[in-house]
């Protein structure tokens, strides 16, 4: 009888213990739900992932395990080919390095669109309608505080920077509320996918923008995209939100430009040094913020993390992901995916 492929859970499942558990049938499962990075190394050492073919990596396993950067990979066991990752994002993952070691990488994408793109327009329209200050003056007994007037967003200009899932998603509702759509990538989409959206520049973007949503991926090139010289090309007065990942923004620049005026308000999900904030943000009544809740919904949470166990399963039954990332997509060694 031939030995059954063993597999790793790394972090905690919330929705989805069940259809884990009933992968023993097929799998032998390895579990690390709780635990440190150096014990997470001390199990590649010592023989206790010698047979494992992939994992399915919570993106909360950060918090144990640390980032999968370069060290980590290189631990890992000749037998390891697959990390299926819960996470549209995942910069905390070194997939050079797991290219280099031929090791095969899937995300969550499409699923978190509409959620992520939901919460957007929530932390949009809390920064244009300058919600902060009266949310907590109500709570404190003072009714609305010194509360400012703020903007609808009828017949504003939303610039949105990275026109994939959630940024068209994010368009999409736009548009109801009266909204001019201006979006810019590193290519123009094809003309049928725009729904009257505007290809314009990146400097165009800046400019043009009342408002300005970031939903792009982060990687070396996209590190601090946004800074004191691209935001001195905004329009005095823009909104700026972010739901993608807060490193795009230079903190710093952000807050100088907000409390210069510069920049009016901002709607932020995400930060620089998460779980840290700048203490100018979280001073700022005019910063509506919440704490990475993008896809902080049952619904959401739950078709992830059945998504991650479809790779898994496809990786290793088929030797093929679902929904593999970007960037090892078309090479040669991925099987099922070679151009």
């Amino acid at each position: 009888m031939s030995t059954p492929p063993t597999v790793l859970l790394i972090g905690n499942l919330a929705h989805t213990n069940a259809e884990w558990t009933s992968l023993s049938k097929k799998y032998s499962l390895l579990e690390f739900r709780k635990g440190t990075r150096e014990q997470f190394f001390e199990n590649c050492r010592n023989g206790t992932y010698a047979k494992v073919q992939g994992c399915y990596r919570s993106n909360m396993s950060t918090l144990l395990t640390g980032p999968f950067n370069k060290e980590l990979v290189d631990a890992l066991p000749e037998s390891w080919k697959y990390i299926a990752h819960n996470g549209a994002g995942y910069d905390n993952i070194d997939v050079s390095a797991c290219s280099a070691r031929h090791i095969a990488v899937s995300s969550t994408p499409g699923i978190v669109n509409d959620s992520t793109a939901d919460t957007g327009i929530f932390l949009m329209l809390g920064a244009l309608r300058q919600a902060h200050e009266p949310l907590v003056a109500l709570r404190e007994g003072r009714w609305k505080g010194n509360m400012r007037l703020g903007h609808d967003p009828r017949n504003k200009v939303l610039g949105i920077l990275g026109m994939g899932g959630i940024g068209s998603a994010m368009a999409h509702r736009a548009r109801s509320l009266g909204m001019e759509i201006i979006y810019h990538n590193r290519k123009r989409l094809d003309p049928s996918l725009e729904n009257g959206a505007k290809y314009v520049s990146f400097d165009e973007l800046l400019a043009q923008a009342d408002v300005l949503s970031l939903n792009l991926a982060l990687n070396a090139s996209t590190r601090h995209i946004i800074a004191a010289p691209e935001l001195a090309k905004m329009k005095r007065g823009v909104v700026v939100v972010n739901t993608a990942r807060g490193a795009l923004i230079n903190e710093a620049h952000l807050v100088d430009a907000l409390e210069s005026g510069q920049v009016s308000a901002v709607g932020l999900d995400v930060f620089e040094n998460e779980p840290e904030v700048h203490p100018g943000l979280v001073k700022s009544n005019r910063a509506f913020l919440l704490p990475h809740l993008g896809t902080s919904t049952v619904e959401t949470q739950r078709d992830m993390e059945l998504l991650v166990l479809k790779n898994l399963q496809a990786a290793v039954d088929q030797g093929k992901m679902l929904t593999l990332v970007s960037e090892q997509r078309g090479l040669d060694w991925v099987p099922g995916h070679a151009d």
